[in-house]
């Protein structure tokens, strides 16, 4: 009965989405993890709950013309799949980067769906964004952008409707930018936007939040192999936000992170990492990682990202984008007796990496998992924003560690009961889908 109903599911899966592999990448993982729960709970396919939720229940995409320094008419695409809203109001990011397309935005969208499951907090899943590069432009260039992609943005989105948030090239700047005009048009001054700045309703502790609950979940994992971050060496790809913020929990427990990359290369310092000349170089100054050598020169730097995972480590952390590590470099780690990997991008891991990893029984922390803490404390910032009121850094910081303690422990139990001990990438599909299927049976066929 499971095979013949991933079989159905799975095929329409690819009829429907041919053209957009990280969706069906992505579906497939799913759909292959809830196999037992399918066949303990002949409901799930009697109402074709899994045929649902592959199926977004919004997708909105539009054309967003603005006007650079030099005066030309430019024109991106812009994309909101609302994806499900069975736990509460529609809840995740925008991407601005030139890879972005509508299945890229399905991917994130649905696995934001069983992230936000996972957290306990009463939010759906959606995601958004645009192909256009921040990189390179200018203040006013990102300000006439945002302005005129938030002017169609603002008909579907609200607090109790869909509230986005940050992710790639979409930070503190672009959110003032989004917020500000939304804030003009509909004339309220509401929680629609979360990552806003302290001054306007922010939360503390949103921007570390990601990285931070990437290395709390981390220890989880850790501790259930005996061990802690003390005296560990570990591999961050990517040096944004979520990367930034796990060097800096990290190294506070007692690690030492050796290398570091962005899209052009990567840096290897054996001595440590220097977080406070990464913050300068990426934060400040948005130069390339290269330039840490001019402080540290010591360090090396080499072209290209996938070398990266040729350091060897205790500890690997992708952070940087989907599909970064795969089988090779998988081998690679494990061959280098890699003893953690946890992701802190959005499915960093190739199923081949997956594979590998689960294989040699290296202990894996998938996305949708691992890095939950971001959105985790977004719905902390709404909750803040509801009640006209702001958390201590400390307070939030409490209450982010406990969710990651609580998802952790969603994720080992279901990957147990379920027959699958240790697969802690099978448990958290199975432990977000469970939450997500039970609202929707109890909400009917809508």
């Amino acid at each position: 009965m499971a095979t013949s109903f991933v079989d159905s599911v799975m095929a329409g899966v690819i009829a429907r989405n041919s053209a957009e592999p990280e969706f069906i990448q992505a579906a497939k993982e799913v759909i292959e993890s809830i196999e037992p729960v399918a066949r303990k709970r002949p409901e799930i396919g009697r109402l074709k709950i899994m045929e649902r939720i592959v199926e977004p229940e919004r997708q909105i995409m539009f054309r967003v013309p603005w006007v650079d320094d030099k005066g030309e008419v430019q024109i991106n695409r812009g994309f909101r799949v609302q994806f499900n809203s069975a736990l509460g109001p529609y809840k995740g990011g925008l991407r601005l980067h030139p890879s972005v397309n509508l299945g890229i935005i399905k991917f994130l969208g649905f696995e934001q769906t069983f992230k936000n499951a996972l957290t306990g907090t009463p939010i759906g899943g959606s995601k958004g964004g645009s192909d256009f590069d921040p990189k390179g432009k200018s203040d006013m260039e990102v300000m006439r952008f945002c302005q005129s992609f938030m002017g169609e943005l603002y008909r579907h989105i609200g607090p109790d409707t869909d509230v986005p948030a940050g992710d790639i090239g979409v930070g503190g700047r672009e959110i003032g930018y989004l917020f500000g005009y939304y804030k003009k048009i509909v004339n309220e001054f509401t929680g629609v936007l979360t990552g806003k700045g302290l001054s306007y309703g922010g939360s503390l502790a949103r921007t570390e939040a990601t990285g931070y609950g990437l290395v709390y979940f981390t220890t989880r994992m850790l501790e259930n192999a005996g061990t802690d971050w003390k005296g560990k060496e570990v591999v961050i790809s990517g040096s944004g936000n979520v990367a930034i913020y796990a060097v800096e929990k990290a190294t506070s427990l007692g690690a030492k992170v050796i290398a570091m990359s962005d899209s052009n290369g990567y840096i290897v310092d054996e001595e440590g990492i220097d977080l406070k000349s990464i913050k300068r170089i990426k934060e400040v100054e948005r130069g390339r990682i290269k330039e840490y050598l001019a402080v540290r020169p010591k360090a090396s730097y080499k072209d290209g990202c996938d070398g990266i995972w040729t350091v060897p480590c205790d500890v690997a952390l992708p952070c940087a984008t989907q599909n970064e590590l795969d089988g090779k470099s998988a081998s690679i780690l494990v061959k280098n007796k890699c003893r953690a990997v946890a992701e802190g991008a959005n499915m960093p891991c190739t199923p081949e990496a997956v594979q590998i990893f689960l294989d040699a029984g290296v202990p894996l922390g998938p996305a949708k998992a691992a890095n939950a803490g971001g959105v985790a404390t977004s719905a902390l910032e709404m909750c803040q924003n509801s009640m006209r009121l702001r958390w201590t850094f400390e307070e939030v910081d409490s209450k982010l560690k406990g969710i990651m303690d609580g998802i952790y422990t969603q994720c080992r139990d279901a990957s147990n009961e379920y027959g699958m001990k240790g697969n802690l990438v099978a448990g958290a599909n199975i432990a977000g889908f469970l939450r997500v299927s039970e609202a929707m049976i109890a909400q009917g066929i809508v």
